[in-house]
């Protein structure tokens, strides 16, 4: 017969086991996860920057009544610089509407008469919302919560798991935080920045975005207010990153659509795609410098698509053939 005190160790040391197997088959913390994504961040964007790649952009104005009144097409080159990218225009495509007439045009900022508001947003439209000087890639950081400072507006829900392109990805939700209350965590923390209500799919091995969908959950930003007035909605975008190597992504896909009406006599549904494609490697005369990215493999697994570079060194890139 069995000792009663060793059954009793033998039932807890069963329960210690069951229990540590359970914690080892449950999800990552998304705070984890979400850390991890932020610290990411800037290591991406400077190996995007090793990169010469084609970039189209489509921009569509319709009336109230579904009538497209303009539209504009743009191809770009894309070319790495010491501090972000270069975009250089190969090709530009334009047409308006007037008097039932689709009327082309092929160079950028056209006025066809002098308060031709179109003409005007249209332009302001794609430097704002794709050809943001303070981001690397062109894409406002506001727009979507990635970044360590843009995560601060936010909470984050872990719902689970799935594959996304044939990767395992971990599904994330994602509002604005509170602006006051016992939700607020961090001392001195206001809350209430963020805009956007939205799901995030990040992958699970490298801890990268690979597709992130927003739509205004309160609020306008300032700078949409400044660009298209105060009465805008279904406002909403979408990012898609593709993976080209080891902790290599680059977003692929972007694009947003919404109603605007300005005044009270302009009203229009305003929509964007952008699409990147023809990636090629950039000649690296000088190296970069940056943190291991965050794996749950062992980075000797996974280990960058070229030299790993000098500390504290610069970059000069010129294109390759």
């Amino acid at each position: 017969m069995t000792n009663p005190k060793a059954r009793t160790a033998i039932l807890a040391f069963g329960a210690l086991l069951t229990v540590a197997k359970l914690h080892a088959q449950s999800p990552e913390a998304v705070e984890s996860i979400m850390v991890k994504v932020a610290r990411n961040q800037d290591r991406a964007l400077e190996m995007r920057s090793a990169f010469v790649y084609h970039q189209e952009l489509l921009i569509r104005f319709k009336r109230s009544d579904g009538i497209t009144c303009r539209e504009e097409t743009r191809e770009f080159t894309v070319t790495p610089t010491p501090k972000g990218s270069e975009k250089n225009l190969t090709r530009f495509q334009g047409g308006y509407l007037k008097d039932k007439t689709y009327i082309a045009y092929t160079q950028p900022r056209y006025h066809y008469k002098e308060l031709d508001l179109d003409g005007e947003l249209i332009t302001d439209f794609a430097k704002d919302f794709t050809d943001d000087q303070a981001a690397r890639d062109g894409l406002a950081s506001d727009l979507f919560p990635l970044t360590r400072t843009e995560q601060e507006k936010y909470r984050f829900t872990l719902k689970g798991t799935g594959t996304y392109h044939d990767r395992s990805v971990y599904k994330i939700s994602f509002r604005p935080r509170p602006k006051t209350g016992s939700d607020l965590e961090r001392p001195g923390d206001q809350g209430g920045e963020g805009c956007w209500d939205g799901e995030l799919l990040v992958d699970a091995t490298e801890y990268q975005p690979a597709l992130v969908s927003t739509h205004l959950a309160r609020g306008i930003p300032f700078w949409v207010k400044a660009l298209l007035g105060t009465d805008v909605a279904h406002l909403g975008f979408k990012v898609a990153y593709a993976r080209f190597g080891p902790n290599l992504w680059f977003p692929v896909e972007y694009g947003g659509e919404f109603k605007v009406k300005a005044v009270f006599f302009y009203k229009r549904s305003m929509a964007l795609a952008l699409h990147n494609n023809g990636f090629k490697r950039a000649e690296v005369t000088t190296a970069l410098s940056y943190e291991e990215p965050f794996n749950s493999d062992d980075d000797s697994a996974n280990p960058p698509p070229h030299e790993t570079p000098a500390q504290g060194s610069t970059s000069h890139t010129s294109p390759v053939q």
